[in-house]
């Protein structure tokens, strides 16, 4: 059996981070974890090619070659995956579908022959053993959460990593809170199912063995949702690989708020090499959080708990929303300023929408309030309900955050402050990496010489470089990332 696994386009938006990727000669952030790890379950006899089309064109050739396409995507990739499977269904190529765009809408994809949905460990080897009998179903679905303790290694032959700027590495899955925008409980449940120490290792190895040096993203969806197993068993153990490999890997991951009430298991991330954390914060106004039920965001100084997190050696990273229907005339300006206090560098702000599934598309359609399916963006001034704000005072106020935040003044001034205030708790091991190299260069000329921040750019590029050499090649990351921010929302 010939087999095509097609990864669909993901649209220019802050998460893509298009514009910062060709300063480093790169094609896509990340590789598709979740079609390697397919690949891996597929019968190791059946001839396999991944086309991730971020990264290298899908050729006519390509479909007519396989037996099947393996298409896997996330909502933001919709249009893509459409295009990819009306050119299937032209060239008469069988289409296999699955991941979180079709487990939430099966209903929308007619055109695809066999729906493998929900978790692959489940529904693929009952999908494959059909195609034995010679009787494959249209849909497959499980109400069962897999047993991730038996998920096999991505089967990274299948990518050039050379066209990636990071890894990728899943340790667990599932979320312990219910924010009711969140689609995370629907698809994966509250419990947090975990891999096994060993798993987590061999993982590491199997990056490590295949040449991988730098930025490892482990993808989880709240990467503390164990927090004993963690501390006592799966941060040890990656101190003690990163050690032994002498310190090959560049790790962040996404967390929840409440890592900064556990000073141990900050101190562990750290020792174990974790460099920065995704947070959703979402509001600083305490109604909206109460409304989206986000009861580990409440009751707290949200700039303190960053502040706490990055004083051990994090660097926060930080979602946020606008469009609760809590949300006061002033939440763009309190939303600035809080960005601002708070020296989040890599901030992304979007507008509220309800996920197929969640708890709040539920409430809306109850209030006839929904208007259609979540396209996936929230940064594209898309916004698929009716909100209790005007809509155009909802969306002028977000363009107005948008302008304010990525403006070359405001940027480089919370560069500035996280720049001033950081100090990383564990000596970094240096790569020499020629595409960093030129990426330095490139900044030059593109940032200070023909940007319109060349003045900020300049100011913090010799500051860093004789007052915290140390954080040189951080702050000219942070310079390109801007660069990408200000592209993107300069588009809209």
């Amino acid at each position: 059996m010939n087999v095509l696994l097609v990864y669909p386009i993901y649209p220019d938006t802050f998460w893509s981070f298009k514009h910062a990727l060709r300063f480093v000669s790169k094609k896509a952030s990340f590789p598709p974890l979740g079609l390697l790890t397919v690949a891996s379950i597929l019968p190791i006899e059946w001839s396999k090619k991944l086309i991730d089309m971020n990264a290298k064109d899908l050729k006519d050739e390509d479909i007519i070659w396989a037996d099947y396409v393996f298409i896997s995507a996330m909502s933001i990739q919709g249009e893509s995956a459409v295009q990819v499977i009306e050119r299937c269904n032209k060239l008469n190529t069988k289409i296999v579908a699955g991941g979180p765009l079709f487990t939430s809408n099966p209903d929308k994809f007619d055109k695809v022959d066999h729906l493998v949905l929900n978790e692959a460990e489940i529904t693929l080897p009952q999908f494959l053993n059909d195609i034995n009998t010679g009787e494959p179903k249209h849909k497959y679905t499980s109400e069962n959460w897999a047993d991730i303790t038996i998920t096999p290694l991505p089967l990274w032959e299948l990518v050039s990593m050379n066209d990636y700027t990071s890894m990728n590495l899943q340790y667990s899955r599932g979320c312990p809170f219910d924010c009711n925008f969140c689609d995370i409980t629907v698809l994966y449940g509250r419990k947090p199912r975990t891999k096994t120490k060993e798993q987590v290792i061999a993982e590491l190895d199997s990056l490590y063995f295949a040449g991988w040096k730098g930025p490892v993203f482990f993808v989880d969806d709240n990467f503390i949702g164990n927090k004993a197993k963690l501390k006592k068993v799966i941060l040890p153990a990656i101190s003690q690989w990163m050690v032994e490999r002498k310190n090959p890997f560049y790790l962040n991951t996404e967390a929840s708020i409440n890592l900064a009430d556990d000073d141990e298991l900050m101190y562990q991330m750290v020792r174990a090499g974790f460099e920065a954390v995704f947070i959703g914060i979402e509001s600083p106004n305490e109604e909206s959080l109460i409304e989206c039920n986000k009861p580990q965001n409440t009751n707290r100084d949200l700039v303190a708990s960053v502040k706490k997190i990055q004083n051990a050696g994090l660097e926060v990273q930080g979602g946020f929303i606008v469009g609760f229907d809590s949300d006061p005339p002033k939440i763009f300006e309190e939303l600035t300023n809080f960005i601002q206090q708070s020296g989040i560098v890599t901030a992304m702000v979007g507008l509220l929408n309800a996920p197929r599934g969640t708890k709040l598309e539920r409430r809306l359609l109850k209030e006839g309030r929904m208007l259609k399916d979540f396209t996936g963006s929230n940064t594209d001034f898309s916004i698929n309900f009716v909100p209790l704000m005007n809509t155009e005072v909802l969306l002028n106020g977000y363009k107005e955050i948008l302008n304010t935040i990525y403006s070359p003044e405001y940027f480089y001034e919370r560069v500035m402050k996280f720049i001033k205030e950081f100090e990383p708790k564990k000596k970094k091991v240096f790569h020499l990496n020629p595409n960093y190299v030129l990426a330095l260069f490139k900044s030059i000329y593109k940032l200070g010489v023909k940007g319109e921040e060349r003045i900020y750019y300049w100011k913090l590029f010799f500051w860093t470089l004789f007052r915290k050499p140390k954080l040189f090649s951080q702050a000219i990351l942070f310079a390109i990332y801007g660069f990408h921010f200000r592209t993107i929302s300069n588009s809209f």
